[in-house]
């Protein structure tokens, strides 16, 4: 066998040192930086709710104001707020009259409007009463071949009843620079009449997005987007995206990024912002250098701690060995104490002490040697008694068969082959055969006592005579038969041994025609008892149920059946135990 080299104490201490000083640091400081990132995230993520709130504010704001100029000068657009008629709705009194005195009114209220607004808005005025348009633009040239009229969504808004609609992002074919604008369009009906006069269109550039987030840094304008309930990007730094599938282009993965939205309260519109994670975490890789080179400290402390440990704790551990292997030795005076105050030193006395109890402990095996080979001498002469016995019994037959005392003989002969029976000691176990002539001789004796009314049937298989069983266990079984089945029968009682093989097991039945027994006798007949189903020569049923037991285990040895007045059965079951060849 190879042999193992023991894995030594001193490199078990840095092991354990190293790893107790090392794992809970490492944990720690990973813990703390995956707490860091997520708090840095959560703050990150409020921050961006934050700005996406304040943003979508300043966009609800302009929305606002688109669809108040289209109220305000389909119900009424005054610079002096007369109460009278006259003057009062002078945007309806240019679509009725076209003069150029209505229309400079009409120009000037609009282009004040506009001024205030940051000068993103452009606003149309389509005459539907026969005169000409009048188109409102401080910044983009107006395309004057556009027709209104030619457009799909303004053929539709004029055969719908809806008073206003909200065109969403789309290039804005009136200005000749078409630019992406958000528009939104209003129909104007005569205050008294209720005659359609004309269409009053306000559109803003897009680009008034870029107003409301010139407060964002640089990188969170490029994240910034809008998309509508289609899933349609209304909005985004990059032209070319807008129109096109949020879901299909730009929609930031939210396991990847930090990931807001806020929707808007003018339009079913959402903002978007995010920010990557990559970005968050810039900070990490500083925190993992760190960790590295605390690491590396740690290491080199923990193994300069284990090899100061390793030479305290090993120094007086060797001379412990250097103890015990003179103990092995049996050299037990020149075991020397060990100085040390610890729980060694104590170890150490406490080994010397039993290293004395040691020498003692073979001094007592040595004398307990010399008196067991005594009490063996003494086994040997009392092997003499039986023999002693065997010569009285065969002087006692040879009497009794000169005075032609034939029963005297016969149980005489038959006592004699009990006791050889009994008292030879070549085994544990017996074959059935010879545990059934001892029970023929066991009869014998006692129909000498009954006066030949105890008769004996046998139902046996042949082949399993020469199967083994312990010694001793039919004979209690027949002996309580008689005492306590047949004894007080006045007719002659007839006991019935039925031995069969079943598979793997051997059955054996002793059945009697005696008065029986109730169910109280048979619950307390293995019972482990003084005086409980003893007979004559002191071997109880539990005895011989547990000697059983002991040999085979639990699912072997005795049951019982019995009726009052009908006999009692006793079934032993044992396991086919073939002799050996």
């Amino acid at each position: 066998m190879k042999h193992v080299r023991p894995f030594r104490i001193k490199y078990k201490i840095m092991v354990i040192c190293m790893t107790v000083i090392i794992l809970p640091v490492l944990v720690m400081t990973i813990n703390s930086y995956y707490s860091s990132e997520r708090l840095l995230a959560q703050n990150y993520t409020t921050l961006l709710n934050d700005l996406a709130k304040q943003t979508n504010i300043r966009i609800d704001e302009f929305l606002k104001e688109i669809e108040k100029i289209t109220l305000l000068a389909s119900n009424g657009l005054s610079d002096n707020l007369s109460a009278t008629h006259e003057g009062s709705f002078p945007i309806q009194d240019f679509l009725r009259e076209g003069d150029e005195q209505h229309e400079i009114a009409a120009y000037n209220i609009l282009m004040n409007y506009i001024m205030m607004k940051d000068r993103v808005f452009s606003i149309y005025l389509y005459n539907m009463n026969g005169g000409q348009d009048l188109f409102v633009s401080p910044h983009q040239p107006i395309d004057p071949n556009f027709k209104v009229a030619n457009e799909l969504w303004f053929k539709k808004f004029m055969h719908d009843k809806d008073r206003t609609i909200t065109l969403t992002t789309r290039i804005d074919e009136q200005l000749e620079n078409k630019i992406l604008a958000v528009s939104h369009a209003r129909k104007i009906h005569d205050v008294t009449s209720g005659k359609l006069l004309g269409v009053i269109v306000v559109s803003i550039d897009i680009k008034f997005i870029e107003i409301v987030n010139r407060n964002l840094q640089e990188g969170l304008r490029s994240r910034f987007m809008i998309v509508d309930e289609d899933d349609k990007i209304v909005y985004n730094v990059n032209e070319r995206l807008i129109g096109t599938l949020f879901r299909d282009n730009v929609r930031p993965p939210e396991a990847l990024n930090v990931v807001v939205t806020s929707p808007l309260s003018q339009q079913k519109w959402t903002t978007y912002l995010y920010m990557p994670l990559d970005e968050l975490t810039a900070d990490g890789k500083i925190l993992g250098r760190n960790l590295v080179t605390l690491a590396i400290v740690i290491v080199l402390f923990a193994a300069v701690i284990s090899i100061f440990l390793s030479h305290v704790i090993t120094t007086p551990i060797k001379k412990l060995l250097r103890n015990i292997a003179l103990v092995e030795k049996g050299q037990f005076e020149q075991v020397e104490p060990i100085g040390s105050k610890d729980e060694i030193g104590h170890l150490s006395i406490r080994f010397n002490r039993m290293s004395h109890e040691l020498k003692r402990l073979v001094e007592r095996m040595q004398q307990e040697e010399i008196e067991k080979a005594k009490a063996e001498m003494r086994a040997l002469h009392d092997q003499i008694k039986p023999h002693f016995l065997y010569n009285t019994l065969g002087s006692v037959k040879w009497i009794a068969s000169m005075q032609q005392a034939d029963k005297i003989v016969e149980m005489t002969d038959a006592l004699i082959s009990m006791l050889r029976y009994a008292t030879k000691s070549d085994g544990t176990l017996v074959t059935i055969r010879e545990e059934l002539d001892n029970i023929t001789n066991y009869v014998t004796i006692q129909n000498v006592r009954y006066y030949d009314c105890i008769q004996m049937r046998y139902e046996i298989e042949d082949r399993v005579l020469d199967y083994r069983m312990p010694k001793m266990v039919l004979q209690p079984i027949v002996e309580n038969a008689i005492f306590h089945g047949l004894a007080e029968l006045e007719e002659d009682g007839m006991i019935t041994i039925r031995i069969q093989s079943q598979l793997n097991k051997v059955v054996i039945e002793v059945c009697d025609n005696g008065v029986g027994m109730d169910h109280h006798t048979m619950q307390n007949l293995l019972e482990e008892k003084p005086g409980a189903s003893m007979g004559t020569n002191g071997i109880g049923l539990h005895n011989v149920q547990r000697r059983i037991q002991l040999h085979f285990g639990k699912p072997y040895g005795i049951q019982v059946e019995s009726k009052m007045g009908e006999g009692t059965i006793f079934s032993i079951l044992l396991p086919a135990i073939i002799e050996a060849k």
